[in-house]
């Protein structure tokens, strides 16, 4: 079945806005992940089977301005000077091509880049497996938890896209963005 509203590629991208507005900021940010000029649509957390990872050039030369754009987007806007922020997408494969994966988003304060990129990867990984009735333990370390994947056979990759940025000095609203945006 050829569904048009299945998505046949999809990739990640990340950006960064600062403005004295806080709409703008958000705005700046888009601009810098390359999608200011589409309508994102937000959807949930499902990879589709057999959708092909491309990269951001490939992606946005197959996407027209003003496009209905379907994206899993995560954001974090401040105005507190030096405040760190965080927004991520983590993605989970399953070894079967044949079935879906998962996206998570997750948009914060006080992560870092590698704490926010884990944490959106465990998500992922989490929910990918409990769809194929493994029961986790959620005070084992995702490492402890990836292994146990591994060994089941279940996540053959993860993947994560963080932008992470701290409060403009002087009080500008500041906007970070992570999406993985699908293409049909």
């Amino acid at each position: 079945m050829n569904d048009p509203f299945v998505p046949k590629q999809m990739f990640f991208t990340k950006g960064v806005g600062k403005h004295r507005n806080n709409l703008q900021s958000f705005e700046e940010a888009l601009r810098d992940a390359g999608i200011a000029s589409y309508n994102l649509v937000r959807v949930s957390s499902i990879y589709p089977p057999k959708c092909q990872i491309v990269s951001r050039p490939r992606g946005l030369a197959k996407l027209l301005p003003g496009q209905i754009v379907f994206c899993v987007l995560a954001e974090t806007r401040t105005n507190e000077p030096n405040r760190l922020t965080c927004a991520g997408v983590g993605l989970a494969l399953p070894a079967d091509p044949e079935l879906h994966g998962y996206i998570s988003e997750h948009h914060g304060f006080g992560m870092t880049q590698r704490v926010c990129a884990d944490y959106v990867e465990d998500m992922a990984a989490s929910m990918l497996a409990t769809t194929q009735g493994i029961d986790l333990d959620p005070d084992k370390a995702y490492n402890e938890r990836k292994d146990i994947y591994k060994a089941q056979g279940l996540v053959v990759k993860t993947k994560a896209v963080v932008q992470t940025v701290e409060g403009d000095k002087r009080g500008l609203w500041t906007t970070c963005v992570a999406a993985a945006v699908f293409i049909f």
